[in-house]
């Protein structure tokens, strides 16, 4: 009997439930189980910007749908910000390639974004992330889903110490504060950038990368970053682990376990707090 011959979308699927298993499949499934991100009944918005995280996102949550014991629902949103039309193409065309249903709505972001002088980047983000939940809700969703991986994780971690005099972690989920009854999950919370890249080069796939309408005369790098603090991190990283190669696990691990009681100070739902709150009553903490 000859073998039968498989389309190009089932090599792709079985691209990650076999030769990537371990560094992609695995650590996503452990993520989901771990921080407990779907739950039985949940309608969740995939949300996709085009870029190799968030595609790859949707085919995860695509295959898990497919094979969970746990009854829940997938909305697969884009959110066009302004792309041009190159752009918009390519995300439509791969969504095409990976048989991945996806719905398109249009904002104005870009061009509210762009016309302003004091932080752009952070309106764009908040933007984008209300514009998400409410497309979300209007899908009768519970749950957004985002693309946000394990080097964002460690990458955000080190922007906020070095940049934003700040020790904060990126959560696996969510609740937001602006819309009742919402969460924000992090399926790819456990997977290395270096193994999205992997997989996208295996398949031979093209995703839009920066698609900022200030960027766009920007050299953005083969993991999507441009000259930004954010690539002078991932540089500094990568020196890092040629020291230690298992700095980026440290730093994971240590936003696992921190120990509040050696922090002179710190925030806890808005408030800033000090440890001289407590030191007086706690004479027993040794040095």
């Amino acid at each position: 009997m000859a073998k039968r011959e498989l389309t190009y979308v089932q090599k792709v699927e079985r691209s990650i439930s076999t030769t990537y298993r371990e560094r992609l499949w695995t650590p996503f499934i452990n993520a989901i189980k771990t921080y407990r991100l779907i739950e039985e009944g949940d309608r969740i918005a995939v949300c996709i910007s085009g870029g190799k995280d968030s595609m790859l996102l949707a085919k995860l949550m695509q295959m898990l749908q497919r094979h969970s014991d746990c009854n829940f629902e997938i909305q697969f949103l884009v959110m066009d910000p302004g792309y041009n039309a190159e752009n918009r193409a390519q995300i439509v065309k791969n969504a095409a390639l990976l048989e991945i249903p996806i719905q398109i709505f249009d904002t104005n972001i870009f061009d509210v974004t762009y016309k302003t002088e004091k932080s752009p980047c952070y309106l764009c983000a908040k933007m984008r992330r209300g514009h998400l939940y409410r497309m979300a809700m209007d899908a009768g969703c519970n749950k957004i889903a985002l693309g946000h991986h394990f080097s964002d994780v460690i990458e955000t971690t080190v922007l906020g110490m070095f940049y934003g005099s700040q020790l904060q972690g990126m959560m696996p989920k969510l609740r937001s504060q602006n819309f009742e009854g919402m969460e924000l999950i992090r399926p790819m919370y456990c997977i290395h950038e270096q193994d999205i890249i992997a997989w996208r080069n295996y398949n031979e796939l093209e995703f839009i990368q920066c698609a900022c309408r200030l960027t766009l005369n920007t050299v953005v790098n083969d993991d999507g970053s441009s000259n930004s603090k954010r690539k002078e991190i991932k540089e500094l990283l990568k020196n890092l682990k040629k020291i230690n190669p298992n700095i980026e696990k440290s730093i994971f691990n240590s936003i696992h376990a921190v120990c509040i009681e050696t922090f002179p100070g710190y925030k806890a739902n808005g408030e800033q707090h000090s440890f001289l709150e407590w030191f007086d009553e706690n004479r027993n903490i040794l040095d």
